[in-house]
């Protein structure tokens, strides 16, 4: 699954005015980029702590907290791209976070 195509379609908030999308060369790098947007959160709370810390279950309630996320991924036999939900993106979260933590 790397180096596949992958658009993040998010809405932070019931606004649809919130909507917004992330385009990413590979499924990994989305995965970091949802990390990023949350890891920018925490700062944004917390402006004065140097070391934010946070757990899979803070992600977890970041992500449910959304009014939606989801993901387009390129799949190349059928060269079109293919929905994928906020359940989904957790389960590829997981692993993803998994794959960096025993590298």
């Amino acid at each position: 699954m790397a180096n596949r195509h992958t658009i993040i379609l998010m809405q932070s908030s019931p606004n649809r005015a919130t909507r917004t999308f992330m385009d990413y060369d590979s499924i990994s790098q989305a995965m970091d980029g949802i990390c990023g947007l949350y890891e920018r959160k925490l700062k944004e709370i917390n402006p004065t702590i140097q070391n934010i810390t946070y757990d899979i279950s803070d992600l977890y309630n970041f992500i449910d907290g959304l009014a939606d996320l989801s993901a387009l991924i390129f799949e190349h036999s059928i060269q079109a791209f293919l929905p994928y939900d906020r359940l989904w993106i957790k389960q590829r979260m997981f692993q993803h976070l998994k794959r960096l933590a025993s590298s």
